[in-house]
Parts: structure tokens; C-alpha cells; sequence
């Protein structure tokens, strides 16, 4: 066999457990908090903030509105990521969507949301919130 021949079936074999299934795999949990953090470009002041899944909170002039925050168990590597809706609002008061997509708190500047004066990224997902949770909806 000849050397070549010998290193492509070294990558090959070397290549054979990474093709297999994982017979296990770290389950996504919900949680009802995904928590932020930005930054405001004029005074420089960084500020986290916590917001509940499926409701709005105003930063600046960026509303933030987190669609899920998942976490895995404690027992595996942390990879937190949300999916999040980011509109402005204009001066002349319209509401104009400059971000919808997925966040991943360990690549922060994968899909970190940058406006001309505020930058926004997801930190952490969490169970619970100093934060009041929003009064449910009444119903007529």
C-alpha cells in the first residue's frame, strides 16, 4: 500500500465515529427567561436585563420580544440560545423590525443585533426573574 493510499484510509477510519449516531444527546429545556444584556454606543453604559418569553421590553429604542431561551441539564455543557424578534421605533413613530433570528449566548457575534446606538445579545436563559412575571391576559 502505498503512502498515500495508507494516509486516505487513516482519515477515513480516523473519520468512521464521528459518522455514527450518538446513542445520547443533551435534551433543550425551556425556560420562561431569557436574559440580555446592551449596550448604549453614546454613554458607553452596558445594561442586563431580563425578559419573559413571548413578552416586550423596551430598550432604548429597540423593543426586545424573546420567542424561547433554551438551556441544557446542569449536568451537560451550557450552550444557550433564543430565538428573538428586535423592532425600532422610528422618529416618526413607526415600528419597523430589524431583527428576527436565533441567538447563542456562547458566540455572542454570531447574531448580535447592531443598531447605530444600541447593541443587544442574549447571556442566559433562566427559571425565574427578580422581574415580575406578566399579569396573564383577561378575558371578556
Amino acid at each position: 500500500m502505498t503512502f498515500s493510499k495508507k494516509l486516505l484510509a487513516g482519515v477515513f477510519l480516523g473519520a468512521l465515529p464521528l459518522m455514527t449516531p450518538q446513542t445520547a444527546s443533551a435534551a433543550r429545556l425551556e425556560n420562561p427567561v431569557a436574559v440580555f444584556a446592551g449596550i448604549d454606543k453614546i454613554t458607553g453604559r452596558i445594561t442586563a436585563f431580563d425578559v419573559y418569553v413571548n413578552e416586550t421590553v423596551q430598550y432604548g429604542a429597540l423593543q426586545v420580544t424573546p420567542k424561547v431561551c433554551y438551556s441544557r441539564d446542569d449536568t451537560e455543557a451550557q450552550k444557550i440560545d433564543g430565538f428573538v424578534e428586535i423592532d425600532e421605533i422610528t422618529l416618526d413613530r413607526k415600528i419597523r423590525r430589524i431583527f428576527t433570528g436565533w441567538m447563542f449566548a456562547d458566540s455572542p457575534g454570531l447574531n448580535a443585533v447592531e443598531h447605530p446606538i444600541y447593541d443587544i445579545w442574549l447571556t442566559g436563559c433562566k427559571d425565574k426573574s427578580d422581574v415580575p412575571a406578566p399579569a396573564p391576559a383577561q378575558s371578556n
